[in-house]
């Protein structure tokens, strides 16, 4: 190896896949690598869009759970802070040094409660969705008990059909209880149209999407009709984050995704009808993996499988390659068709994963590459942190 093999206590191969100044050669398989060039152009991407469109950018933690590239999408981004979905996952990045945390789902559960309640004791804007009057509450009475506030915003379901209330009447009831509930503070509305940000057309999605914003919209009147103001009114992903930064209402924008690009992200279509993997976006994300055996004609087998990657939206590609193609996978092997039989055993491939957030998950540690070499090594920081 051209780099030491042990840094403060981990070693390659045991603990860590790489080390910073290691050739990229060397990097242990499977495990997820990141093109930082790819990845700090993206970032600047969208910052530059939202600082365009006048948006502010809450960069969705949930999908690289990485307190480092958290603060990358900050410095280089102008990312006001995070969102997350969990309270575990906004406790990792609080204590990272991120000072505005939203959890944009609901918390109910008495335990989560409190300890969303002591978020603010680590140095964190605490932000919190609320769609049930009876959690409104809740979360006062964890929030005066502390000594601590937390800002509630109310959840309009707009079409996910998932979380929140679906008409205008119940926004505004359940806001009028958040601004008269000691500890707590009326922050605004989240309306996410989660369910349309994978289908493929352009014009469905904004099909999708002017639904969400006549709805956000008739809430906003309506609650600056009581008084009641909105800091924030966030949603957009990046299916859809053109559409709300131009709709006049929205002014806070939940992107994920855009920063690593996924296969299934991939593959649907910008305005032009183009795949927006193919000049919106770039691909900064891989799982990199060695090709462990080519015993049999046509099929090479490499070391990533099931265990290495989520496949719910579908196989991983093999990235910059079309002469061999990734087709099945087990727990621990990957079968890739190689019809030209020109694959090597020990071979590294990068293969795009099909869905970048459950993928990310399972793995401990991104590789950060920048020309050939390993620059940076980042834990998943909130792995794991389902609860």
């Amino acid at each position: 190896m051209n780099a030491p093999t042990k840094l403060d206590g981990l070693e390659v191969g045991y603990d860590i896949p790489a080390l910073p100044g290691m050739d990229a050669a060397d990097v242990q398989t499977p495990c997820l690598v990141l093109d930082l060039d790819a990845l700090e152009r993206n970032i600047r991407k969208m910052g530059d869009y939202a600082k365009a469109h006048g948006m502010r950018h809450r960069v969705h933690g949930k999908m690289h759970k990485s307190v480092d590239v958290a603060k990358l999408q900050m410095e280089l981004g102008g990312a006001c802070g995070v969102c997350c979905q969990k309270v575990s996952e906004a406790e990792v990045f609080a204590r990272g040094g991120i000072t505005d945390v939203m959890v944009s789902n609901q918390v109910r559960d008495p335990a989560k409660i409190d300890r969303l309640a002591r978020l603010p004791k680590l140095g964190a804007r605490a932000l919190v969705c609320v769609d049930d009057m009876a959690n409104v509450a809740d979360l006062s009475a964890a929030a005066v008990t502390h000594g601590t506030e937390i800002e509630c915003l109310v959840e309009i379901d707009c079409g996910a059909g998932r979380c929140g209330v679906t008409t205008t009447p119940e926004v505004v009831a359940i806001a009028r209880a958040i601004d008269a509930a000691p500890g707590l503070k009326f922050a605004g509305i989240q309306a996410y149209q989660g369910a349309m940000q994978h289908l493929d057309s352009y014009a469905d999605r904004r099909a999708k999407i002017d639904i969400a914003v006549a709805m956000v919209r008739d809430a906003v009147e309506a609650l600056r009709a009581e008084g009641l103001e909105c800091d924030i009114v966030g949603g957009g992903g990046t299916g859809s984050y053109y559409f709300e930064s131009t709709s006049g209402v929205y002014n806070e924008l939940q992107c994920g995704s855009y920063a690593f690009m996924d296969a299934d992200y991939g593959r649907i279509l910008d305005k032009e009808g183009r795949r927006i993997d193919q000049g919106e976006w770039e691909n900064a994300l891989f799982i990199l993996t060695s090709v462990m055996s080519h015993a049999k004609p046509g099929k090479a087998i490499c070391d990533a499988g099931l265990k290495a990657q989520s496949v719910d939206s579908g196989l991983p590609f093999v990235h910059g390659r079309t002469d061999v193609r990734y087709v099945k996978c087990s727990d621990e092997h990957g079968v890739i068709e190689d019809p030209d039989n020109v694959l090597k055993v020990n071979e590294k491939l990068r293969l795009v994963p099909g869905h970048c957030d459950p993928t990310c998950n399972v793995h401990d540690w991104y590789v950060g590459l920048r020309g050939g070499v390993v620059e940076a090594v980042w834990p998943v920081s909130a792995r794991g942190k389902a609860y």
